[in-house]
Parts: C-alpha cells; sequence; structure tokens
C-alpha cells in the first residue's frame, strides 16, 4: 500500500543539433558531455539510452524538488521519467504497466542494483494504490477506494521530514536482503499490514489506528537489519513520539533519508517544535503519475 505525492522530478530532453563538438549532453548533478551512451557514467540514463538503442545527439536535463538518496523514490522517478520522455521524444506511446515494467528491468537487470519494484511502479501509475507482486515478475495495481473525506484526514495527519542523512537505498537492502528468506514470520506480518491498512482506512472506526500500524511496521523493519536505523534516527523517532506522533519509518529502505510521521492535528505543532532542527516538508497525494506535460515537437 502506497501513494505519491506533490513532489516532482522533471526531465526535458531535446534532439541536440549538429554543430557541437559532442553529441550527447547530460545535466545532472553534473554536467556530461561525450560522443556515446557508453561513455556516461550515469548508470540510470546510460542504460536507459543503452535499451532504447538511441545514438542521435541528445540533450537531457534533470530537475527534482527532493534531493536524490532520501528514501523517496527519486532514483527510480528518474529512470521512469526519462524512459518516459524518450519514448515520446521518438513519438511512441507507453502504458503506465509497460513504462514501470521496462524501468524495473532496466534498474535490476541492466544497472544491477539491487532495489525493489515498488517505486517504479508508484512513479509510472501515480495514486494511492495496493500494489500486488507475483512471482514471475509482474504486478497488479488497484487504485484504493476509500472515502475521500477519511483519505484527507489521513493526509492531514502525515508529516515529512528530512533527516539530512543521504544514503544509497542499494547499500541498506543489501545488508538484509541475502537471507530475507529467513524472515518468513517478518515478511508474514508486512504482508498482513497491507490489508489492516485498508481496512482502517476504508472504514469508519478510529482512524489513528493507522499511526499505531505504522509504529508497528517500522519496529518490524528495524529488526530486519541494524543498518536500517541508527542513533540519530532513533533519537528523532523517540522525539517525535515524546511529543505526539503515534508512529512513523523511515521511507525507502533506511539508513536515512526522510523519516514519514503519523501525527494527530493537535499535537502537530509540539512535533514540529521538538524536530525544529531538522526540515519539515508539508505535501499532498498526488493522484497522476509520470506524464508529460509539454512536448515542442507536437506543439507545433
Amino acid at each position: 500500500m502506497s501513494t505519491t505525492i506533490d513532489k516532482y522530478l522533471y526531465i526535458s530532453c531535446r534532439k541536440l543539433p549538429p554543430f557541437f563538438s559532442h553529441r550527447l549532453r547530460l545535466v545532472y548533478g553534473r554536467i556530461e558531455e561525450c560522443d556515446n551512451a557508453n561513455e556516461l557514467l550515469h548508470p540510470s540514463a546510460r542504460e536507459t539510452l543503452k535499451y532504447l538503442g538511441l545514438t542521435e545527439g541528445l540533450e537531457i536535463h534533470y530537475d527534482g524538488d527532493l534531493p536524490a538518496m532520501s528514501g523517496m523514490g527519486s532514483s527510480s522517478s528518474f529512470t521512469v521519467g526519462m524512459l518516459n520522455a524518450l519514448y515520446q521524444l521518438k513519438n511512441i506511446g507507453i502504458s503506465p504497466h509497460k513504462l514501470a515494467k521496462e524501468s524495473i528491468y532496466i534498474e535490476q537487470t541492466l544497472v544491477g542494483e539491487t532495489v525493489g519494484s515498488q517505486d517504479q511502479v508508484n512513479a509510472a501509475f501515480g495514486g494511492l494504490n495496493r500494489i500486488e507482486f507475483f512471482p514471475n515478475g509482474d504486478f497488479q495495481v488497484c487504485p484504493v477506494s476509500a472515502d475521500q473525506k477519511r483519505v484527507r484526514k489521513l493526509e492531514e495527519n502525515l508529516m515529512l521530514f528530512f533527516s539530512g542523512i543521504s544514503r544509497k537505498a542499494e547499500n541498506i537492502a543489501s545488508t538484509y536482503l541475502p537471507d530475507i528468506g529467513s524472515r518468513k514470520n517478518q515478511l508474514n506480518r508486512f504482508h498482513m499490514m497491507v490489508d489492516e491498512g485498508l481496512e482502517i482506512l476504508k472504514g469508519s472506526g478510529d482512524l489513528h489506528e493507522f499511526g499505531l500500524l505504522l509504529h508497528e511496521s517500522w519496529m518490524l523493519k528495524r529488526s530486519l537489519s541494524n543498518q536500517v536505523s541508527n542513533l540519530v534516527v532513533d533519537e528523532l523517532y523517540d522525539k517525535a513520539r515524546s511529543a505526539g506522533a503515534l508512529g512513523g519509518k523511515l521511507t525507502g529502505a533506511g539508513g536515512g533519508g526522510m523519516l514519514l510521521l503519523y501525527v494527530p492535528k493537535e499535537k502537530q505543532d509540539s512535533v514540529k517544535a521538538e524536530l525544529s532542527e531538522f526540515l519539515h516538508i508539508p505535501f499532498c497525494f498526488e493522484g497522476v503519475g509520470s506524464r508529460v506535460i509539454f512536448d515542442g515537437e507536437n506543439a507545433r
């Protein structure tokens, strides 16, 4: 069970005129200029361009609302967004399902990173969904049909803080994935929590039970590896709970990044004051996935 939020990553690309000494220019945290995709240092950009077989001159720019390595799916959103933009450049339409599947393939197989699949699905589809992953690698996305007033109340009771710690999800995930098969009890409990969370959201009972479920989930996730949390994160989480948060979790694999908290509205000022040294990031749920917002070729 997951949702996308109104924080965005923008990819712009254009065909490069033939006047430049380079044939490929990629602008993100650094600027790469080279003759072909094989020379790119950015692994996802390199493998995405090679996967699509693009050899023509291109200039690609990346801008994001959130920092990289923050546990908010920025790396997978980059792959999804870039793949979507490049397909559009080739005048080829692509469904959200295909966009997610190919992005997963690029990251997990071509780049070879130890990453999951939910970030790519989230970025491609958008919205509040129950996502079911099958053993054959396929998946099914089911939008959550809950009362919108209740969904808004959930949204209002969630707070997001930046811990200030950046980390690679692959480094954290690799500490618990090798023996993940031996943790059947934890995995089964995680699986059960999805339906429990949906029952709370779709029901008419106390929505604060969702916060308590988040707390249980975080305690369970911490048990997977001693790298999932650390002293800074534990202190931050304990402060938030003492000030009124009912539960929360580090987004992504853990180790740092963003801390998501469930805080009843009447306690939010207290939590904000207690965590004043950390950046609070207001957000809203977003119902739309990756999309082309401007197409210069077809706008003429």
